[in-house]
């Protein structure tokens, strides 16, 4: 009988991604052992020095009083570089310092799992770098940048490594302007403006601290640079390509979150004829990445859906995205919660599981 196999883990961030994740491997039930030996929060960490594992009561309370002070990078790719086990680093934050040194990580033969989307949409440098396939490299798993724990980044993969040829992808990648424009779009026209669509789903918590950070279209950007990536359109970075902001011009240099919202209303009119101009015609609007292998162009921006499109129907904050290939030419489509710390959690964790049975 062949010994069990052991990992060691180390998690950085363990605020609302990074807090489901870990209630969700300490709680895992597996035929591999995953010794967490380190968690990095703000504060400081925790640390098994001997990487036999920290022994967890309650990881919450044990953070506030860490065993340690808080590591450097470098010293964390150190102390798993001397791990016994095959190391495997889980960063639930979205921090581009952190990722900028996901190639030195894993050069190191440390692994990564992620749902930072920063190493993986900024210069196609670094995704070069990140999927070089050298022997000795560690593994490189991200399904959770695009879709949370959707199977958007796995399934396009595989289906590439059979043989196929991805033709579209089109969709809607954000579930903050997904409940955005479900909300706006779908109501009867002028019984509802766009600044109070976005003021609510500020309040319930979809969007980021500042709505902007959604409005701008640069996280859309970021996922569709990576899918297309994925399908063998090596696009540059996530400003090669038309994004359509929805920050109107006139509020770009607006300082602070509250002015901004409170400017908002003065330019509803814009999207009002916008929605008013789709009504007409029977449709809705969405706001879509799409990127296009035949043309070779990717975008994001506002489209137009009739009814009975799959993304006219669409409710609450769902992504779906829909990929047409060489294969299936009826696209598939993909539909789920594309946001959520336990989804979100669960996609990460799913990407420790694939990387510890090929290590």
């Amino acid at each position: 009988m062949s010994p069990q196999k052991t990992v060691s883990i180390a998690v950085i961030g363990a605020g609302v991604v990074g807090g489901a994740f870990l209630d969700q491997i300490i709680a895992l039930k597996s035929d591999i052992t995953y010794n967490i030996v380190l968690v990095a929060e703000s504060a400081g960490c925790l640390i098994s020095r001997d990487y036999s594992g920290i022994q967890f009561s309650d990881w919450k309370k044990q953070l506030t009083e860490p065993n340690e002070e808080q590591l450097t990078i470098p010293q964390i790719i150190d102390f798993l570089r001397k791990s016994p086990n095959p190391p495997i680093l889980v960063d639930n934050t979205s921090s581009a310092y952190i990722a900028d040194f996901y190639p030195q990580i894993v050069e190191a033969g440390i692994s990564i799992a992620t749902p930072n989307k920063k190493a993986f949409s900024s210069d196609i440098k670094v995704w070069n770098q990140l999927f070089a396939g050298n022997p000795t490299d560690g593994l490189v798993y991200h399904e959770a940048t695009v879709g949370a724990g959707l199977p958007i980044i796995s399934f396009l993969k595989e289906i590439i490594q059979t043989g196929d040829e991805i033709e579209k992808i089109e969709g809607i990648f954000s579930g903050t302007l997904s409940y955005i424009f479900n909300e706006f779009s779908t109501s009867t026209p002028n019984d509802i403006k766009f600044s109070d669509v976005v003021k609510t789903a500020k309040q319930l918590g979809y969007t980021e601290p500042d709505p902007r950070d959604d409005l701008n279209g640069l996280d859309v950007a970021r996922k569709v640079t990576i899918v297309a990536r994925i399908s063998g359109l090596p696009v540059e970075n996530p400003q090669a390509f038309p994004v359509q902001s929805l920050i109107p011009k006139q509020l770009e240099s607006i300082k602070s979150a509250d002015e901004f919202l409170t400017k908002l209303p003065e330019y509803d009119h814009e999207l009002t004829q916008l929605k008013e101009d789709a009504a007409k015609e029977n449709k809705v609007l969405r706001f879509i990445g799409k990127v296009d292998l035949k043309t070779k162009e990717a975008s994001v921006g506002i489209a137009k859906y009739d009814h009975s499109h799959p993304f006219a129907s669409l409710t609450g904050s769902d992504n779906v995205i829909s990929i047409k290939t060489k294969r299936y030419t009826n696209p598939v489509v993909i539909q789920g919660a594309g946001a959520g710390a336990a989804v979100t959690a669960a996609g990460v964790l799913g990407d420790v599981i694939k990387a510890a049975q090929r290590l």
